[in-house]
């Protein structure tokens, strides 16, 4: 029988549920609006009418015409190999993308004026100031907690705007899972008691004391953000008071302290796929921590273990077994019985003289592919040499080599061995 375990409590993981988060892109509203800050960020570092070559008040008309002369003679088919003018190829195609569309060219204009004259902006330093060329260390600007550019242009693009609260993506889970090698041959179905993150059961994620309501938060009115002033800039910054969440409550719940937030210990059916290897790791798509306010559910990710068979391994999708023969069904043949993984025997045919070692294939009996096929069993054959031998059979063995006296197995190793060598 499986087994799993998910031991204490799965936590959610900070960078690597980034990595490993393939959520579609319209359920990731906060990655989408980090995402264009990205790219207002690489705005104000390239200069797309120097990429170009063509003046900032220049029409659309001369941008177009410009980036045509320049895609044909820069494109990928006239230059094979010529990894420069790939790379300006790309630089063009991207500046006139911008400059192309009206909206994105009026706000690109926007971004650049913003940090010009007085020393500009450099990534890492500082922005000049309005008056005087004052400089700003970015860090200073965005905060230790507010997200980084993207919630530094965002302060600037959107100010005045007050943000309510994004959907957030539930926690990713893990769970181990031990599997017999059969049950890892066809795929199985298992039940998986889980432990995660999800609403509190008592105040069913209000915060509040059975009774009570949470009421608007006094600081942020609701928003769940303050605003901040540096350098002439107003920031969002998540309200301390609430801690962003635009709700405050006078008498907390008594189980989760006003968290809203508790453990929940549930039982998923997690179908395992056929094949799987020892040490794969399934990942099972919204099967993990519930998410918040209308976000995507998390997903659950379980290390499989598959204990190995007495009898059976695995090669790739195929199985193999090693059958032990006899020296006479070696030399004259035999047809010899082979068990197979899901239980019962198939015949195998060993012709005469087969030599130890020789691997015969028994089709559709291997491990099951995802197309619904079977691979295929290999069966190795190996002389068993008798460790004790009756006298009769003693006897018949001396006669044997009695009779084949005259030929010597040997004989080409030696000549092998004894040919002229070429001197170094």
């Amino acid at each position: 029988m499986p087994t799993a375990s998910c031991g204490r409590r799965a936590w959610p993981w900070s960078r690597d549920a980034r990595r490993t988060d393939r959520t579609p892109p319209e359920n990731r509203p906060h990655e989408n609006r980090n995402r264009q800050h990205s790219v207002n960020k690489d705005w104000l570092e390239k200069d797309f009418y120097a990429v170009l070559g063509v003046a900032k008040d220049a029409t659309p008309a001369e941008i177009k015409k410009k980036y045509r002369s320049l895609a044909r003679e820069l494109h990928p088919d006239k230059n094979p190999g010529d990894k420069a003018a790939e790379e300006r190829f790309k630089a063009v195609s991207e500046a006139y993308d911008v400059l192309s569309d009206d909206a994105k060219r009026k706000e690109y204009d926007e971004a650049r004026s913003l940090f010009a004259g007085g020393g500009g902006f450099r990534p890492g330093g500082g922005a000049g100031g309005y008056g005087g060329g004052q400089q700003y260390n970015v860090e200073d600007l965005f905060g230790q907690d507010s997200g980084g550019f993207g919630e530094f242009l965002g302060g600037i693009f959107n100010r005045g705007r007050a943000r309510s609260p994004q959907p957030r993506r539930g926690q990713d889970l893990e769970s181990s899972l031990t599997l017999s090698f059969d049950d890892a041959l066809d795929g199985v179905t298992v039940p998986l008691r889980l432990s995660s993150d999800a609403p509190c059961s008592a105040c069913h994620g209000t915060g509040a004391k059975a009774g009570t309501v949470p009421r608007v938060c006094p600081t942020c009115e609701g928003t769940g953000q303050t605003s901040r002033n540096a350098g002439g800039f107003a920031f969002s910054d998540p309200c301390v008071t609430c801690r962003g969440r635009g709700l405050f409550v006078d008498d907390p719940c008594p189980v989760c302290h006003g968290s809203g937030r508790g453990l929940s210990a549930r039982t998923v059916q997690a179908r395992i796929p056929a094949g799987v290897k020892n040490g794969a790791r399934i990942r099972l798509k919204g099967k993990g921590g519930t998410g918040e306010r209308g976000g995507p559910n998390g997903d659950l990710l379980i290390d499989v273990t598959v204990t190995p068979d007495p009898v059976f391994d695995r090669k790739g999708d195929n199985l193999t077994v090693t059958v032990p023969v006899t020296f006479a069904e070696a030399a004259l043949g035999a047809d010899i019985k082979v068990p197979t993984p899901r239980g019962g025997s198939v015949t195998v045919k060993v012709p005469a003289g087969t030599a130890n070692g020789r691997t015969f294939r028994v089709r559709g009996k291997g491990i099951r592919r995802k197309d619904g096929t079977n691979a295929d069993l290999l069966v190795t054959v190996e002389v068993a040499v008798p460790q004790k031998l009756s006298d009769d059979a003693r006897e018949a063995l001396q006669q044997y080599a009695q009779a084949t006296a005259d030929h010597d197995p040997r004989t080409d190793l030696f000549a092998l061995a004894d040919r002229p060598r070429s001197s170094s």
